[in-house]
């Protein structure tokens, strides 16, 4: 169980882009209680990688962590900070920061003021768009990826200037591949 510095107390560093942000929040069906796993962007508010599941295994969360880093976007020189919880503590999930060159962050303590970025896309997905009691985990997992999406490319942030998190998103990614 590995505990890292808390780096986003350097100055700036939240906005600069290649910065992740992860935690994981529960969420009930009919079959019971369930926990999705987040993964998003600091600098554009999108949610770049998810994953629902019946439990809260560190190989089950680092299943969001490998969606983040499929399109190689966040691989070399990026930062992913989280709370000290276990999953992220874990060897698994350490061990794939490590293999995508991913330098961990985690608040000090548990102060969920210290991952407050990742505390709100929860509540934002919870208050805004899963209101919707599902009958199965499956129905779910539907309802969840549909959440995501509408998230991503319809719903504007004051902190992005009303754009969407994918407009902010795509235009920081062509900048990236003119640089």
């Amino acid at each position: 169980m590995k505990k890292h510095p808390n780096l986003l107390k350097e100055e700036g560093l939240h906005d600069a882009e290649h910065v992740l942000v992860s935690d994981i929040t529960y969420l009930e069906s009919d079959q019971g209680v369930h926990y999705l796993s987040l993964v998003t962007d600091a600098a554009t508010r999108k949610i770049v990688g998810h994953h629902l599941s019946s439990d809260m295994k560190a190989e089950s969360v680092v299943k969001a962590l490998k969606m983040a880093v499929k399109d190689k976007r966040y691989s070399a020189n990026a930062v992913h900070h989280s709370d000290r919880g276990s999953q992220y503590c874990s060897a698994v999930y350490q061990d794939e920061l490590q293999a995508n060159h991913i330098q961990p962050s985690m608040t000090d303590g548990y102060d969920c003021y210290q991952n407050a970025l990742a505390e709100r896309v929860n509540g934002i997905l919870k208050q805004e768009f899963l209101l919707y009691r599902c009958k199965t985990l499956e129905e779910l997992k539907r309802l969840v990826r549909e959440s995501i999406a509408i998230y991503n490319e319809m719903r504007p942030h004051l902190s992005l200037d009303m754009e969407t998190p994918n407009q902010v998103h795509n235009r920081k990614g062509q900048l990236l591949e003119l640089a």
